[in-house]
């Protein structure tokens, strides 16, 4: 059974990041639909997959990790506007019921990504 997975590292304070919203959208001909909110456990992850089983079809995707509020009420000194606020990552699924794990490593100033298992 496939399944599309993430989770935040913060790597400012060299630990997982709790609480950060995350927001899944579909992208399929010129729109934006919202699939699924969600939010960062003690451990960085959602507490389930934010796609699962028949729902992982291929298809292009838009993961939205609100970032800037998180270090915000880190209480972190941040410029306005912040840098890093809100990180986009557009992706796409190849294959019907694949595994995906699409993860944020993150600082005020930087962030990444990679496809992951």
């Amino acid at each position: 059974m496939g399944k599309l997975s993430t989770h935040v590292l913060d790597t400012t304070h060299g630990r997982p990041a709790q609480g950060v919203k995350i927001e899944l959208y579909s992208l399929k001909d010129g729109t934006r639909t919202l699939v699924k909110n969600a939010q960062t456990n003690s451990d960085g992850r959602c507490d389930e997959p934010l796609l699962q089983g028949s729902d992982v079809v291929k298809g292009s995707y838009e993961l939205v990790f609100h970032a800037g509020d998180y270090f915000a009420e880190k209480g972190l000194d941040l410029p306005s506007p912040r840098f890093v606020d809100q990180v986009s990552i557009h992706f796409g699924i190849s294959e019907d019921g694949g595994n995906y794990h699409v993860p944020l490593v993150v600082t005020p100033w930087s962030w990444s990504t990679y496809r992951g298992s």
